[in-house]
């Protein structure tokens, strides 16, 4: 029986953390561009912090959001001008449910030491992208933070009502 509970943790530790994930992520969109509104922020694609992708085949430089990526019209004489972006974070998701897994098996089998770890080798993994730029840096911390806050409250919260 403890077995079932056990995989039913990790199932919700590890799955239904990401739309908990998604929701923060998304709040904390919000209440940066609250903030933006209100000090008059009038280009959110000028801000060298804002989520913003780049179309390097552009020669202008023109940096183009994500809103914009999906509108941009192919040129006239060519096949289909494709615009490449470039994704911050990638494999982020797949990453964020191993993550919880760990965390929520480290706590289960009462070795909360392992957490450190699985924090270092994620950190490592990602050094060179979060010193390059403010907003993937910005993102892993939420993201990690929020990953791990789920996965921990999960398992004990699992470890303390249902595991004994």
């Amino acid at each position: 029986m403890n077995g079932l509970w056990i995989t039913l943790t990790l199932l919700i530790a590890g799955f239904a953390g990401w739309p908990v994930t998604a929701l923060v992520f998304r709040l904390a969109r919000t209440i940066d561009d609250r903030q933006d509104a209100g000090a008059g922020a009038a280009d959110p694609a000028a801000d060298p912090a804002a989520d913003v992708t780049v179309d390097p085949s552009a020669t202008s430089g023109t940096p183009v959001t994500m809103a914009t990526a999906a509108t941009v019209a192919p040129a006239a004489g060519t096949a289909a001008a494709s615009v490449s972006s470039v994704r911050i974070l990638r494999g982020g998701a797949i990453i964020g449910v191993l993550e919880r897994l760990a965390v929520c098996l480290a706590i289960l089998a009462g070795e909360p030491v392992a957490i450190a770890y699985v924090v270092a080798i994620k950190g490592l993994g990602r050094f060179a992208e979060l010193k390059e730029t403010p907003v993937a840096a910005e993102r892993f911390i939420i993201g990690t933070l929020t990953s791990l806050l789920w996965a921990a409250g999960v398992a004990a919260l699992a470890k303390v009502l249902v595991l004994g």
